[in-house]
């Protein structure tokens, strides 16, 4: 079981804002002008979802990025202060990282994602190495330097989380995230039929304990290494209307992470997965709202009794 004090994670990478658009449908109407309710912006991205998830289940996160020294910055301090969260960072010219997404009102999304940071920006050693040393577990986002992460991790015998996003299953880019984790999350949106031989292959050439896919409301999938059975778990009842899937599946990987330290069985660290991403979308924003110790034991209350 996790301690008292939770499990100590480093999350590399993965902090920006989100500019979020509600839009009366997906695909936008071809005219000039629609208008909109007040667009707003949101501290987001991958990281910033995994690291505020696992800080509202009791664990230590520690997240660590490139960030700008500009208005979107200021944003991100002002809520990892309120938060507690702990986050170091490098400041780069390019800024902090953007997104303008567009949510329909049923939840559904398109992000227009501006990564900024160039492809060849590398993070310090000196400065991650002390605080990967200090971590139980790392979770890599799939920003260009955290790749260079993994040989000391492995040094060190720390295992690797990671999610893919929407990955279609051959872009090159993403194989060293996908072949080294230990625990890999993807997304099925750009795999459709494909996704399991996405999952197996990952298998198949990487290290990978469990693959785990995100369907939005299908479900999700996951496969184990020792015994290649496709897994299906239901999305959760999320206990209120959907109004924005940003975030969705960063809040499920914490969730499951939250599950897989207390050494539950993999049906449950779905299970648990699903509850996250479920109650994720039950508020506008992206992790503007985690899932916390008691709203989890309520929601798996509610599963064991047959309403979940």
């Amino acid at each position: 079981m996790v301690s008292a004090s939770g499990r100590r994670v480093l999350v590399a990478g993965g902090v920006g804002i989100d500019t979020i658009v509600r839009v009366p449908s997906l695909p936008l109407a071809q005219r000039d002008s629609i208008h909109v309710p007040p667009v707003a912006d949101y501290v987001a991205h991958t990281g910033n979802g995994v690291a505020l998830g696992l800080l509202a289940l009791g664990h230590r996160p520690r997240l660590i990025d490139f960030i700008g020294a500009d208005p979107q910055a200021e944003l991100v301090h002002e809520r990892y202060r309120e938060r507690g969260l702990d986050f170091d960072y490098l400041v780069h010219p390019s800024g902090t990282r953007r997104s303008v997404n567009l949510v329909e009102p049923g939840g559904r999304r398109l992000s227009l994602y501006d990564g900024r940071h160039p492809d060849s920006l590398r993070m310090p050693r000196d400065f991650y190495l002390p605080r990967m040393r200090g971590a139980e577990h790392v979770h890599l986002s799939i920003v260009p330097w955290a790749a260079e992460l993994f040989d000391d991790a492995a040094a060190l015998g720390l295992p690797v989380s990671t999610d893919l996003h929407d990955w279609d299953g051959s872009n090159p880019y993403y194989h060293p995230f996908a072949w080294r984790a230990d625990l890999v999350f993807l997304s099925a949106a750009a795999l459709g039929e494909g996704v399991f031989e996405a999952m197996r292959a990952i298998l198949r050439a990487g290290r990978a304990r469990v693959v785990v896919a995100t369907d939005g409301a299908a479900g999700s999938y996951a496969l184990a290494r020792d015994d290649g059975i496709v897994r299906h778990t239901a999305c959760a009842d999320p206990g209120g209307p959907v109004v924005d899937s940003n975030g969705a599946g960063d809040a499920f990987s914490s969730a499951f992470l939250h599950a897989w330290f207390e050494g539950a069985p993999l049906e449950a660290c779905m299970r648990t997965g699903a509850i996250g991403g479920a109650f994720a979308c039950r508020f506008h924003g992206t992790a503007e709202r985690s899932l916390g110790l008691e709203e989890l034991a309520r929601f798996r209350q509610e599963q064991a009794a047959g309403r979940g």
